[in-house]
């Protein structure tokens, strides 16, 4: 995974442990979402096939 993951804020400014990632380390790039607090609380796709910053608006 890329060293410098994007970390979402909760409403009161804290950080959340919930972040999104990029890992190119296989034959494909895939977009990782992780809970960084919970041992295997994650999901990944192909990075190709997730929704764009736009489509998330």
């Amino acid at each position: 995974m890329v060293p410098n993951p994007h970390t979402y804020g909760t409403p009161s400014g804290g950080a959340d442990t919930i972040v999104g990632s990029l890992d190119s380390a296989g034959p494909s790039d895939e977009y990782v979402i992780a809970d960084i607090s919970a041992d295997g609380a994650w999901l990944s796709m192909r990075a190709d096939d997730a929704m764009t910053l736009t489509d998330w608006r």
